[in-house]
């Protein structure tokens, strides 16, 4: 089984080694899960999963292999073994809840008969005493009343007396193709680090101090620079028309990046870059800032982050005068090149699903544009933008 189960999650995805298997053997030779169904999952959770991300596929895999839960395509239903619910009985039941199931021949003979209702059943029922369905008076089913029963396909709670809820997932989801939320794209921007230590001496350097101390036999204190991230990253942000619906995703990118980049610059254009690009969205036709004085700006060992979902005219990137807004002398695609060329670490981060990409023409457009280097906003898709950008 156990052999089984390390094939299984090879197969799922779920990047585990011979060595992670040794050492869940190991564990559960010396009796680490207490024999508790629960217990080996969390150890075997921590054995052999390495990132978050993998965790829901690793779920999965464990209620496959150990007949928890069912591999399904869609839903959230869920198989629970007999000896699950035997020992989540006598763990939450209360003495009067345990005698109302034994009232109809005890948790054994209720589960043989639901066994037996299964096997016969060929449709959905409503209403009764006897079948399994909505609204009725069986111990099988959901929306309806029983003493002692088992609850199937129902939202919640109503009266506070099934067994078990049988089709309730336990274990939230993580997943690579999530949208990202602040705390994971932090995770996922810290494969873009390169720490120094630059500027003022204002923190004490501990091993500094103790080996000057040491050499010159009196208490000789050392500073130091603050040690930071130096990379140094420039990001364009698309905004208005259809980025609208991508509001949340790019502030929480916005978000961690502020956080996590100590020398960033950010500047907002809108559908494809041209001649200029502004700070503040509210003085957008005020005060503009030529792309060509930030290309003069910001040297080449800048990381560029543009972050948009490609969707407009493909006139917009290949025309001149094809922007919806202002005319432009020079087709943006120009504008796309020369930058790309100043900056060659350069990715383009889009919030729309990457298997839409095919069905837009100017996300074809500005996906050749760019080289190849366009990732979905994903928690998948920014470790591959990540690792696009330090090579």
């Amino acid at each position: 089984m156990f052999v089984n189960f390390f094939q299984e999650l090879k197969q799922a995805g779920v990047p585990v080694t011979l060595r992670e298997y040794l050492t869940l053997m190991q564990a559960m030779e010396a009796d680490l899960a207490s024999r508790r169904v629960e217990d080996f999952y969390y150890l075997s959770r921590a054995t052999l999963v390495k990132d978050e991300r993998n965790i829901d596929k690793f779920d999965r895999v464990f209620g496959h292999v150990f007949r928890g839960l069912e591999l399904l395509s869609g839903g959230e239903e869920a198989e629970i073994p007999e000896e699950w619910l035997k020992k989540l009985s006598e763990k939450y039941l209360t003495e009067e809840e345990k005698k109302q199931i034994e009232a109809m021949g005890g948790l054994d003979k209720l589960l043989e008969t639901l066994r037996q209702r299964m096997k016969e059943q060929k449709n959905r029922h409503q209403g009764g005493s006897k079948w399994i369905g909505t609204a009725g008076t069986s111990p099988f089913g959901a929306y309806g009343y029983n003493p002692e029963g088992v609850r199937i396909g129902q939202d919640g709670n109503r009266n506070f007396r099934a067994v078990k809820v049988w089709d309730k997932r336990e274990f939230k989801d993580f997943d690579d193709e999530v949208e990202l939320g602040t705390r994971n794209i932090k995770i996922a921007l810290r494969r873009l680090r390169k720490f120094a230590r630059t500027g003022a001496p204002d923190e004490l350097d501990l091993d500094g101090t103790i080996k000057g101390t040491a050499h010159k036999g009196y208490l000789d204190i050392h500073m130091r620079p603050e040690r930071h991230n130096a990379v140094k990253v420039l990001c364009f942000f698309d905004v208005g028309g259809s980025m609208d619906w991508h509001i949340k995703a790019t502030e929480e990118l916005f978000s961690a990046a502020r956080a996590e980049f100590k020398h960033m610059e950010h500047f907002y254009f809108h559908n494809c870059l041209y001649e200029k690009v502004w700070k503040q969205n509210r003085r957008r036709f005020q005060e503009t800032t030529p792309t060509w004085q930030l290309m003069h700006t910001y040297p080449h060992d800048y990381k560029v982050i543009f972050v948009g979902d490609a969707s407009m005219s493909p006139y917009e990137i290949s025309a001149p005068g094809g922007s919806v807004e202002h005319y432009n002398e020079e087709a943006g695609a120009a504008w796309m090149e020369r930058v790309t060329r100043t900056y060659p670490a350069c990715v383009w981060l889009n919030p729309v699903p990457e298997h839409e990409w095919e069905t837009t023409y100017s996300i074809q457009i500005m996906h050749q544009l760019m080289g190849g280097r366009m990732f979905p906003l994903t928690l998948d898709g920014l470790d591959r933008a990540m690792r696009a950008l330090v090579r």
